[in-house]
């Protein structure tokens, strides 16, 4: 099967079928916040905007990596982008193997600068990719023809073993990413896609030279889910469907590491949810399934108006807690267990 068709697979299924974790949360729900009924401020001082990658956001979102590289994937990216740009928060494109076999649909990268010329654009490519004997100038040409800010690279170990044209060859992804991560001008991203990253796995790429990571944990879209509906594996895909670490405790393990940009994804579907995530350290988070939804069915329209809701939650989930600023989120100590899930 080729590249393209698993892409678009994958695109249709997200859309169309319920691949969701079944017996496992994010974690967010055990934490509640610290009402503060005296704020001393007014609601209108509240700012969202945030600093990522040297460009401005105007809150801290970033549309996850979803698609290209297949001919519908042309039009999904070119409404991602335009919101992107018009809201103003990061975007992060879908894995780019497919433009380094061949550039018949290179298009579907580009559109995304073209549309979002200020926008933060994050590339990516998968673990795989950067084993062996790693071509910086491969890697420099894909970043280069979306003038990228970051490049992603996805650690997907569950699905490659799942997918029946994936493999288990992980050995020297590490080595990869070092390389990597000397060789290009600009950062690297190392992104786990729904199954969370551990302390010991923050370490290692800490020391490998990444700065910012995504910890993609469980509780949102099972890619072992989305394996067992193209219908190979099936049985084992039912076994791994709530495989991972919870997107909220992989937070708390990694944000224990100093001088580390954390990105939480991995089930944030909610003004709201960003706002815990963003309190247990967090510097911006970011979804994908929920927007392709919107984007499918209301388009850039639709899109704008969520967005619009998730920054006016999290703006008054700040004031109800006190806080001026997304800093003044993080430092204060403003969430606590819910008894619901005490132990």
């Amino acid at each position: 099967m080729t590249v393209s068709k698993r892409k678009k697979e994958h695109i249709d299924i997200a859309l169309n079928q319920d691949v969701r974790f079944r017996t496992k949360t994010t974690g967010f729900e055990k934490f509640d916040f610290i009402h503060c009924a005296l704020p001393e401020l007014d609601f209108d001082e509240v700012a969202t905007d945030v600093e990522f990658l040297s460009k401005p956001l105007s809150f801290p979102m970033m549309i996850s990596a979803m698609t290209g590289g297949f001919d519908g994937a042309l039009e999904i990216n070119r409404i991602l982008a335009e919101v992107a740009q018009e809201k103003q928060v990061a975007l992060g494109i879908g894995s780019q193997r497919q433009a380094i076999e061949d550039d018949t649909h290179l298009e579907t990268y580009k559109i995304v600068r073209k549309t979002a010329p200020d926008a933060v654009i994050i590339g990516n490519i998968g673990a795989e990719e950067v084993t062996g004997e790693v071509n910086q100038d491969v890697f420099q040409k894909l970043v280069d023809s979306i003038e990228a800010d970051a490049l992603a690279v996805h650690l997907n170990p569950l699905q490659e073993i799942l997918q029946p044209e994936g493999n288990g060859h992980f050995k020297g992804v590490l080595k990869g990413i070092e390389t990597l991560a000397k060789a290009l001008k600009i950062p690297i991203i190392a992104k786990e896609i729904g199954c969370g990253l551990s302390v010991e796995t923050a370490w290692k790429l800490k020391n490998a030279g990444v700065k910012i990571l995504d910890i993609a944990g469980a509780g949102g879209t099972s890619w072992a889910g989305m394996e067992y509906h193209r219908g190979a594996n099936a049985q084992l895909a039912q076994s791994f469907w709530d495989w991972g670490i919870p997107t909220a405790d992989s937070l708390q393990m990694v944000s224990t590491i100093s001088h580390l940009t954390i990105i939480a994804s991995g089930g944030i579907d909610s003004g709201l949810t960003m706002a815990k995530a963003l309190a247990l350290k967090a510097e911006i988070c970011g979804a994908a399934r929920p927007f392709l939804s919107i984007a499918e069915s209301r388009g850039t329209e639709g899109l704008v108006e969520v967005l619009d809701h998730w920054k006016e939650e999290l703006r008054m989930a700040m004031f109800l807690t006190g806080c001026r600023s997304i800093k003044e989120l993080a430092k204060k100590e403003i969430l606590y267990r819910s008894s619901q899930f005490s132990i």
